[in-house]
C-alpha cells in the first residue's frame, strides 16, 4: 500500500462519519511535508452550520488554526471526490502544494472535470494533482449514499 493510499484511507474513515451523520460523504485530510497529519475532515453542509462546509474547506481551516500559518505552502490534501469549483478556489488561496482526490465528479468537479479551475489562465497557484487513488471505494461510498436517499 502506497503512503497516498494510507492518507486517502483516513479520508474514507472522515467520509463515513459523514454518512452516518446524513451528510454527503466526502472526507478530507491535510498532511504536512514531513507526514504529519495536521487535520481531519468531513462535509457538514446539510446539518452544519452553512452550505460550504465541505471537507476540504473544513480541513484547511483546521490546519491553518493547527500551523498558525495563512497559507498550507508544503502541505498535501488528501480528498475522496475531485474538489468542486469552490473548493479548487479555496485550494489555491491557500497554497496547498498538492491534491490527491479518489474519485471523479463529472457533474460537480473543478479539477479534471467541469471548469478545470487550475488550468484557467487567471488561478495564482496551481497545485500538483494525482487523481484515482481508492477511486472505486470513495465512488462507491458515494453512489451508495445516494442511492438510499432515492429509495
Amino acid at each position: 500500500m502506497t503512503t497516498d493510499e494510507e492518507y486517502m484511507l483516513l479520508a474514507l474513515k472522515e467520509a463515513r462519519l459523514a454518512a452516518k451523520e446524513d451528510e454527503v460523504p466526502i472526507g478530507a485530510v491535510i498532511v504536512s511535508s514531513t507526514g504529519e497529519i495536521l487535520a481531519t475532515a468531513h462535509n457538514s453542509g446539510e446539518h452544519g452550520i452553512h452550505a460550504m462546509a465541505h471537507a476540504e474547506v473544513q480541513a484547511m481551516s483546521l490546519a491553518a488554526i493547527q500551523t498558525e500559518q495563512k497559507r498550507l505552502w508544503d502541505c498535501t490534501l488528501y480528498v475522496t471526490i475531485e474538489p468542486c469549483a469552490m473548493c479548487a478556489a479555496a485550494i489555491s488561496l491557500m497554497r496547498i502544494k498538492r491534491v490527491v482526490f479518489g474519485a471523479e465528479n463529472k457533474k460537480g468537479g473543478a479539477v479534471i472535470n467541469g471548469v478545470r479551475y487550475f488550468e484557467n489562465h487567471t488561478c495564482n497557484h496551481k497545485p500538483q494533482i494525482t487523481s484515482g487513488v481508492l477511486s472505486d471505494h470513495c465512488g462507491d461510498l458515494l453512489s451508495a449514499f445516494f442511492q438510499s436517499k432515492r429509495q
